[in-house]
């Protein structure tokens, strides 16, 4: 078993990643695994990172999961004043829940490159973390480009891609979508090596 943990991204925000980050805990947990999460960042309140908090296991405050909070739902770079991200004391938070727990499942905020300020992103918040990496995509026409994108990006910066999971978030509202049908084939087809999950996030425990 993987006994550090993984990076939950996105391509792009409100795409589900803290479904999935919650849900797939749930199931961790509920398969005999000491899983905990953690929301290094978030911006715009602290809903997500409460909600991964209450997933997780026991004997962690919620300062060390989410141990960033902005106030503001924009990215760290465009608020202006926020504090300058510490990569290393955010890596150590993590260290210190590893050597606790067998597994934490780290959610980034938004997208794979969203600038965390003039000259980081938050790819270079996962490579100082250095966890192999999950991208969560809407299952809706343009997936296909956004997620080759974000999994070639992930790559080109020394990571491995572990897994897409496909979300149908959107499935009640667009009902219409004919590319539902195709999207996990033709990234399956593309992407060779690396499994394409849709819908159940307990598919997620294969990658344990």
């Amino acid at each position: 078993m993987n006994k550090r943990g993984f990076f939950i991204t996105g391509t792009d925000t409100g795409v589900g990643k803290t479904w999935v980050t919650t849900h797939w805990l749930w199931h961790l947990r509920q398969a005999g695994i000491d899983a905990v999460g953690m929301k290094p960042v978030e911006c715009g309140g602290r809903e997500d990172g409460m909600a991964i908090h209450a997933a997780g296991g026991p004997g962690v405050s919620l300062d060390e999961v989410n141990p960033v909070s902005l106030p503001e739902p924009l990215a760290p770079a465009a608020i202006e004043g926020a504090p300058l991200l510490d990569l290393d004391s955010i890596r150590a938070g993590f260290e210190e829940l590893a050597a606790r727990y067998d597994l934490v499942a780290v959610e980034g905020a938004g997208g794979w490159v969203v600038p965390i300020d003039r000259d980081r992103t938050m790819a270079d918040l996962a490579v100082a973390l250095g966890l192999p990496v999950i991208v969560v995509a809407a299952n809706r026409l343009g997936v296909l480009n956004h997620t080759l994108l974000t999994v070639r990006a992930i790559e080109a910066s020394g990571l491995e891609c572990r897994a897409v999971f496909l979300n149908d978030l959107d499935e009640a509202t667009k009902p219409g979508d004919l590319s539902r049908d195709s999207n996990a084939r033709v990234l399956r087809d593309h992407l060779p090596g690396i499994p394409v999950i849709e819908r159940d996030p307990a598919a997620l425990l294969d990658l344990i």
